[in-house]
């Protein structure tokens, strides 16, 4: 029986600072160098030689500002501000690599779909098929007063909001232009045929639309779809949109039951268990024995900031820890900020009373992520376990020092992971992420998913000719 390949994602964010927070600090980092398309293109290149499936690129909208009632401290230590728009660098790398894949966060809460779609396409042109849409919802009130609104919508109605947005993205992509309308026949002077550019019409109970879509068909038309959502609410989204999703990797075994949910969860949709994949967050910290990765280890804990880390807490739980003293117990307290992560520290933890001191003892490298530390034997160890009793796909694969951790994963640890036989040698030579993620000929949604359902079918009529109806 062959053996599970493992999946990786770099991820990553268009900052200085994304999880694990100080490390800019450290003499050896060039994440202060995230302005420089060199310093991206680059990464590409060393992630493809790694044969990693795609660069995930997180991005928030809006500034932590919970933590001691301001920004200053996210300002002082980087905490994901300054920060760029991640889709802008994409095509630089993309022109660099030929098979690597792009994941692309955008908030659909402040996009408008209509253009937001365009978008897409267009980078699923440039990309030739290898993009894809982390979809996020948001969860800072800073973000709604900088979109004009008084505080951001509440959590549920955010997801309604999303599913009523997906409608149409959805329409824009899969129905709007059939698969023949563009020709581009010179002679006959005919580029589209405008028979088969349809109109799309949507009047939902958020969004309304009458338009063609701007962009002719992309080589995917609907980019990969990629969720990150655990509270209830999020699950169900995720088991009827995602293709692949990310959880926090906490705890293998309440990683396990969570993924068991999600594939439940598909199952109730119509789709197979198999059509999400599944990857776990993890900080790596490889030397070429343990010994030398305990003493990188040390050496990167001490430019860490553990103030940085429970400033972007705060803002995720919505809850200031600064008015905590550090052996009081953190209440639960319900607020529109990330669920999942107001749902960790509520008294149902599995991992008991929260306090100050137990978030602030996580945060060894300025991230609630415990790094593992190890030789590369060590390393494949843990990545295979996790494979085998959390029953993850893969793992999104944190970076610490810019470029040296990655660069040390694909130069330690990949070759221990292709020798075990449970990474790839090279990649699927098919074009588009979503094949080389599902396999050949799956460039586009499977017809059991939720998007598919809207596309525009071309019947042939009794008598021969074409007719044109709706799905």
């Amino acid at each position: 029986m062959a053996k599970k390949k493992i999946l990786l994602n770099a991820f990553n964010m268009n900052a200085v600072g994304h999880i694990n927070h100080g490390l800019w600090t450290h003499p050896r980092d060039r994440s202060a160098h995230y302005t420089d398309l060199d310093y991206w293109t680059s990464l590409a290149q060393t992630l493809e030689r790694g044969k990693f499936d795609g660069i995930f690129l997180a991005d928030i909208v809006g500034v932590y500002d919970v933590y001691q009632g301001g920004p200053d401290t996210p300002l002082r230590e980087s905490v994901q501000i300054p920060i760029n728009d991640p889709s802008l660098i994409v095509p630089a790398m993309a022109h660099v690599t030929k098979h690597i894949g792009f994941g692309v966060t955008s908030n659909l809460t402040y996009e408008p779909p209509y253009l937001f779609a365009r978008r897409m396409s267009t980078l699923d042109h440039l990309t030739k098929g290898r993009v894809g849409w982390n979809i996020v919802t948001g969860y800072l009130d800073s973000a709604a007063r900088g979109m004009g609104l008084a505080q951001q919508i509440s959590h549920d109605d955010r997801y309604d909001r999303a599913d009523d947005y997906m409608d149409v993205v959805y329409k824009l992509w899969e129905q709007s232009w059939e698969d023949d309308a563009v020709v581009r026949d010179r002679e006959a002077r005919i580029f589209s045929h405008p028979d088969k550019v349809h109109r799309v019409k949507h009047d939902g109970p958020y969004y309304s639309i009458d338009a063609i879509h701007l962009s002719e068909p992309s080589p995917q038309r609907t980019p990969v779809l990629y969720q990150a959502g655990s509270s209830s609410r999020g699950v169900d989204f995720a088991a009827r949109h995602a293709e692949c999703v990310f959880v926090g990797g906490q705890n293998k075994q309440l990683t396990r039951s969570i993924v068991d949910d999600i594939r439940a969860r598909a199952v109730s949709f119509g789709r197979a268990p198999d059509d999400i994949k599944i990857f776990a967050g993890i900080t790596v910290v490889v030397g070429e024995t343990e010994r030398a990765a305990q003493e990188k280890f040390e050496e990167y804990r001490r430019y860490a900031s553990a103030e940085g880390g429970i400033a972007h807490f705060s803002s995720s739980t919505g809850i200031d820890f600064s008015q905590y003293e550090l052996d009081e117990p953190i209440s639960y307290v319900k607020t529109e900020s990330m669920q999942s992560a107001v749902e960790a520290i509520s008294k149902k933890s599995v991992s008991g009373v929260w306090t100050k001191r137990k978030v602030l003892e996580q945060m060894t490298l300025g991230g609630r992520a415990k790094p593992v530390v190890g030789s590369p034997q060590q390393i494949a160890d843990e990545l295979v376990s996790w494979i085998e009793e959390a029953g993850v796909d893969g793992f999104n694969l944190t970076r610490t020092v810019m470029p040296e951790s990655f660069e040390d994963f694909v130069d330690l640890v990949v070759p221990e992971l292709q020798n075990r036989g449970v990474y790839k040698e090279d990649y699927d030579p098919a074009p588009t992420l979503r094949e080389k993620l599902f396999g050949g000929g799956r460039a586009r949604l499977p017809e059991v998913h939720a998007g598919a359902q809207h596309r525009r079918h071309t019947p042939v009529a009794q008598n021969g000719a074409r007719s044109t109806v709706d799905a």
